[in-house]
């Protein structure tokens, strides 16, 4: 468990933290087998009332993709194999039976606004900045976070986030209503309001509700509309546009 960390906190929450702070808490291989891991844990378990994702240290929740380990992926089916692989991953905790809630640690760029969008609740620094950044290197969201923000948004705040492709604060986040609530610096996970609140409740309970979400959504609609995503983002990833721009980002 070297590039991440689980944390079963005492009132049932349990924690996956994204350590790789010297990569910006990037995406690797062996994070997305430790979202597999969690997400099993979270199903298998009834202790678990809820599933909390961050990032380690205060500075980045989640930089995306590593680009280190994904720029090698040339060719459009390279690229399909590694989106699919992460939509499958997405698509799962976007309908798992329990809560799911993304801390907000730090700045969250890409397909770190995708991992934040399949969670039913945002919580977020106020120095956090987010932006599904993913237009700026020529591609699209390809990870299913582009269909699952146009489920949680109306169309033209999800569009604009989506075609501008910019970096916002976290309080203009929390006006637009992708940021549930935002928080002080100081204030600890297990302090914040709104997770100390859904803590309290039962597991039942809150079960109960996410599936009352689960039933109104068409899950066979939004999975189809993921492939579909992820399938467009590859025919893109493939052109010399998304890796000149791609070189340019890591020659900075």
């Amino acid at each position: 468990m070297g590039e991440y960390l689980l944390h079963m906190k005492s009132e049932g929450i349990l924690e996956f933290i994204i350590d790789r702070p010297d990569k910006r808490n990037a995406v690797s291989y062996e994070i997305m087998n430790g979202l597999q891991k969690v997400m099993d844990e979270c199903t298998q378990n009834d202790h678990v009332k809820a599933l909390l994702i961050t990032g380690s240290g205060d500075r980045a929740f989640c930089s995306g993709g590593d680009l280190s380990q994904f720029h090698n992926l040339k060719t459009e089916g390279e690229s399909y194999e590694m989106l699919s692989k992460m939509g499958r991953l997405l698509t799962r905790l976007a309908f798992l039976p329990k809560p799911t809630i993304a801390f907000i640690n730090g700045t969250a760029i890409g397909g770190g606004c995708e991992i934040a969008a399949a969670c039913d609740f945002r919580v977020a620094r106020k120095t956090a900045k987010m932006g599904f950044v993913q237009g700026n290197l020529a591609i699209t969201t390809g990870w299913g976070g582009g269909t699952l923000l146009l489920e949680r948004l109306p169309v033209p705040k999800a569009m604009s986030l989506l075609m501008t492709a910019r970096l916002e604060q976290a309080e203009a986040l929390h006006e637009m209503g992708f940021v549930d609530e935002v928080v002080d610096e100081m204030v600890p996970v297990n302090e914040v309001p709104l997770i100390q609140m859904i803590a309290s409740k039962s597991a039942g309970v809150l079960k109960a509700y996410k599936r009352q979400l689960l039933n109104r959504w068409d899950t066979k609609r939004i999975e189809e509309n993921i492939q579909e995503e992820i399938k467009q983002c590859s025919k893109l990833w493939a052109h010399d546009e998304h890796h000149k721009a791609v070189d340019q980002f890591l020659s900075k």
